[in-house]
């Protein structure tokens, strides 16, 4: 396996990002020899998927080649025709895929290409993280049932989240990107602490917005007037699950330390993202209220952005 040619399928999906909800992203290239010989990606809701896109910008030259496609090929007929069957019809030779498809209605179509006498072959290691990582709020949605929980957080160096004498943490740079973050996101969340406190809008702004993400405070009310924020005061869990069942697939937890230690003592987050600022508070609250147990963090990766720098930890790696 050419671990260039799942690459590369990887940046095809991206060109569906926020056009194919809720459906996941989905990439794929068609190669004879070492040459790619047709692309596609699953552009719309409803529209081809991506294996159907890249077969026919292939066209004859499909026949005998190898198909590298982000995920594991459908099996099943729903607003199209299953994807497996397509590239049986095609006549290829292979199938690598990044990833199988955990959607528990949907599985199964390497073991149809290969029934079918095909050769398929699933990634492994780091690429096949990739694939994992590119539709991890989707993942979630169909395995969970409830969305991809971010909690992010903005500290100071000493663990701090406010500043004595600034409104914020962090700096411009982590801000705008809180803001495209939201953007992305089919929810933010913060609780009714941070609602009281700061009254905060929580849209995205200043940056390229399709959608606003919906704005949701957990807690008991009453909200404050004039608050545009959804009230949720029911179980956390239940209340995740009312949100998926309306296809809310990731949300994004921006709450103060006693929302993020509640959703992480019943194990609803799935990723972190902590904004550490080069300052030093000297007092005040920390990034949680305080946990039952110790929480390990996988694949750990930091990165500057402006004078800042973010952290980035999975509790669920996807």
């Amino acid at each position: 396996m050419d671990d260039e040619f799942l690459a590369r399928a990887i940046e095809l999906a991206e060109q569906g990002r926020g056009t194919t909800h809720p459906n996941p992203v989905v990439g794929a290239v068609v190669v004879a020899g070492e040459e790619i010989v047709g692309e596609g990606w699953h552009a719309l809701q409803g529209g081809p998927h991506a294996e159907v896109d890249a077969l026919a910008a292939a066209g004859a030259k499909a026949r005998g080649a190898t198909v590298y496609v982000t995920l594991e090929p459908c099996a099943h007929h729903g607003s199209t025709p299953p994807c497996a069957g397509a590239l049986i019809e095609a006549r290829v030779a292979g199938v690598v895929a990044g990833q199988l498809d955990p959607h528990p209605d949907h599985g199964g179509g390497l073991a149809q290409l290969e029934q079918a006498g095909i050769e398929v072959e699933l990634a492994e290691g780091e690429i096949a993280f990739r694939c994992r990582q590119q539709i991890e709020e989707w993942r979630t949605w169909v395995t969970e049932l409830r969305p991809f929980v971010t909690y992010k957080v903005a500290v100071s160096l000493d663990g701090r989240v406010a500043m004595p004498d600034s409104r914020w943490v962090s700096g411009d740079d982590s801000r705008r990107l809180v803001h495209l973050l939201r953007a992305a996101t089919d929810a933010v969340a913060v609780g009714m602490g941070t609602v009281r406190w700061e009254n905060p809008r929580l849209d995205a702004r200043g940056v390229p917005v399709v959608r606003q993400p919906r704005r949701l405070a957990f807690g008991r009310g009453p909200l404050p007037d004039g608050s545009e924020l959804e009230l949720r005061s029911g179980n956390l869990r239940e209340e995740l699950e009312a949100l998926a069942a309306d296809d809310v697939q990731s949300l994004l937890l921006e709450g103060g330390p006693t929302l993020a230690a509640a959703f992480l003592e019943q194990d609803l987050v799935d990723k972190l993202l902590v904004f550490v600022a080069p300052k030093l508070a000297g007092d005040g609250s920390g990034m949680l209220a305080g946990l039952s147990a110790p929480i390990a963090l996988a694949r750990l990766e930091s990165r500057p952005i402006g004078d800042d720098v973010v952290i980035q930890g999975y509790v669920h790696e996807p």
